[in-house]
């Protein structure tokens, strides 16, 4: 890691900036730390592509896929501004060095065991970017962290969706995007790339892992040189040990459809699963893993860069106070010299918020502990952990799929009276009152049970991924986790302040980076129809004194049919936001 230089911002968002971890083709990476202490790495785009209306389309676009994309073998994407002046993405930090630091510099090719733990780690990663739709684009050693742990894939900044790409795989300037010795033949000829392209360059990493060389040789006589190889002629695997040889020979193939899929290379990958004889223990080398430690303990000393001035800064002004009697006040504006001077020449980019602690301690307990320094302003309080909603969500959905069918029985029933179902009975007995004496009494009941077992749960359930919202995006949510539960009890209040909190859910969960509030629209829409046409119905009830008067059924009819598509709609909506949390918060989420 690098010192930030004088032109770099001291923070962007909500994140103190530490220090520079390197640049490419899109911009600058940072290391940063969030609000609560965590460690992360943020990337800025260079001003020249951030002033492309269709870069900033596309750059918006990709962001919101690769959120999609975080577990075990990747590195999650936290945060983002596509609209900023200068747009980036904040993703969970790697702590350790790259696959191509490690074979090129630091150690040179890995053993066999450490091979097949690496191979494992990268096919699993594939799998995870694969099940989104996702196609990474760009595998290869710099783009592959190594840990204690295993493997972590890193940068989708070029990864797409399937569906998303153009007839041709290139971008709109007609350039291939790729690393020239890691692409697959159908990269290099700029044709459509599916998952097949990713496991040839998985194939070309590892061949690289295993013997320090590229397959299809180096780049020295040009690019052109080397693509031309990796289509035309066979690769190098003299070193590669068995039986990796034969795996990566099966992912080199130059058609497609030849190649192994992920699925198959699990087959062929799995180590330490149950059951199995590979040893358990460290994966690499001791040489690699002195490394980690030293680079561990080297992350842990990192800390803000304004940290030392402002303890210069407080020691000053304490020797100065002690010197100055006691009826001398000192200006306020001398008490931080350096600081306010560093500001003065280094204006961040992208001030923090006015709710921002950069100097927070963590809230998290997998977080790396922040900066010891003092804090220049309070400390703000913990956000609360995420916590899973799975439980929740699956009875939910039972829930508000029994609640259809009951309101659907009753439009059924209603509609039967009314005699607009040929075949039933005009009293609206028909079908039902072969199993039911008083179908509508025994609905009814079933219902208002079920409602209230969903009013509890829905509370829970809202209660909770409002936290979720508030540990995925600090300051978004308006109103206190609390009052996402009393506020529907509220008289005229609940009419419009849980679509708010709703609305902020549903926007910080969505990967979208503006998603239409259309599903929750809707949703609301009806949920209020529900009510005051309930409200109608009693107040009909009472007037003509029972329930089977004509007006009376046709409320009633309308007011079951709003309220199954309500329980609908909520249905769909509670699934589609546990869903988005659940992908957004993994690797977060205990």
């Amino acid at each position: 890691m690098e010192r930030l230089a004088p032109d770099d911002p001291r923070s962007i968002g909500g994140y103190r900036l530490l220090g520079r971890l390197g640049a490419g083709g899109m911009g600058q990476v940072y290391l940063a730390r969030s609000e609560r202490g965590r460690t992360v790495a943020v990337k800025t785009i260079q001003p020249g592509l951030a002033r492309e209306p269709h870069f900033r389309r596309r750059f918006a676009q990709e962001i919101a896929t690769a959120r999609r994309v975080g577990g075990e073998w990747t590195a999650p994407v936290l945060d983002a501004d596509t609209e900023a002046a200068t747009p980036w993405v904040a993703t969970g930090y790697i702590a350790g060095p790259t696959l191509h630091r490690v074979v090129a510099h630091d150690h040179g090719p890995l053993p066999g065991r450490s091979l097949r733990i690496l191979a494992d780690g990268l096919v699993k990663a594939l799998r995870d970017i694969h099940s989104t739709g996702l196609i990474h684009r760009d595998l290869k050693p710099s783009n592959i962290m190594i840990t204690i742990e295993g493997p972590r894939v890193i940068d989708f900044g070029i990864a797409r969706a399937l569906d998303g790409i153009t007839s041709g795989g290139l971008t709109s300037t007609g350039a291939v995007i790729g690393s020239p010795g890691f692409m697959s033949p159908e990269q290099v000829r700029g044709l459509r790339l599916g998952p097949a392209s990713d496991v040839f360059s998985l194939g070309s990493v590892l061949a690289y892992a295993a013997t320090g060389r590229l397959p299809f040789g180096t780049g020295d006589s040009g690019g052109h040189a080397l693509m031309f190889r990796i289509v035309q002629e066979e690769p190098d695997l003299e070193g590669v040990p068995e039986p990796l040889r034969g795996l990566i020979a099966d992912c080199l193939h130059k058609e497609p459809e030849q190649r192994p899929t992920v699925a198959e290379l699990l087959e062929r990958t799995g180590v330490n699963e149950p059951g199995g004889d590979e040893p358990r223990g460290p994966w690499l080398p001791a040489e690699v893993l002195a490394q980690l430690g030293r680079h561990a303990v080297a992350l842990l000393d990192s800390e803000d860069p304004d940290a030392g001035e402002r303890r210069d800064g407080a020691l000053a002004a304490k020797t100065t106070s002690t010197a100055q009697p006691t009826s001398t006040a000192r200006p306020a504006a001398a008490v931080h010299p350096p600081t306010q001077a560093a500001h003065a020449a280094h204006p961040p980019a992208h001030a923090a918020p006015p709710h921002a602690h950069p100097s927070a301690a963590p809230a998290y307990g997998w977080d790396f502990p922040a900066s010891s320094a003092p804090p220049a302003t309070p400390v703000a309080p913990a956000v609360p952990p995420p916590v899973r909603v799975r439980g929740l969500t699956t009875a939910l959905t039972w829930m508000f799929a029994g609640l259809t069918v009951l309101l659907t029985a009753l439009v059924l029933h209603h509609a039967a009276a009314l005699g607009e179902i040929p075949g039933w009975d005009d009293d609206g007995i028909g079908l039902l009152g072969r199993h039911l004496a008083d179908p509508d009494a025994a609905i009814h009941g079933a219902e208002s049970v079920l409602g209230l077992a969903v009013s509890v749960v829905w509370l829970v359930w809202f209660r909770r991924v409002r936290r979720n919202a508030e540990a995925i995006a600090p300051g978004r949510i308006r109103y206190s986790g609390a009052a996402s539960v009393w506020l529907w009890f509220v008289p005229l209040v609940n009419l419009a302040l849980p679509k708010q909190i709703a609305d902020d859910i549903y926007r910080v969960s969505h990967p979208a980076p503006r998603p239409s509030l259309a599903l929750v629209n809707a949703w609301w829409t009806l949920l209020l129809g529900y009510f005051a046409l309930s409200v109608v119905s009693e107040g009909n009830a009472n007037v003509v004194g029972t329930r089977r008067e004509p007006g009376g059924e046709a409320i009633e009819l309308a007011e079951n049919a709003v309220g199954a598509l309500a329980a609908l709609l909520a249905l769909v909506l509670i699934r589609r936001i546990s869903t988005h949390q659940s992908r957004w918060l993994t690797g977060v989420a205990r």
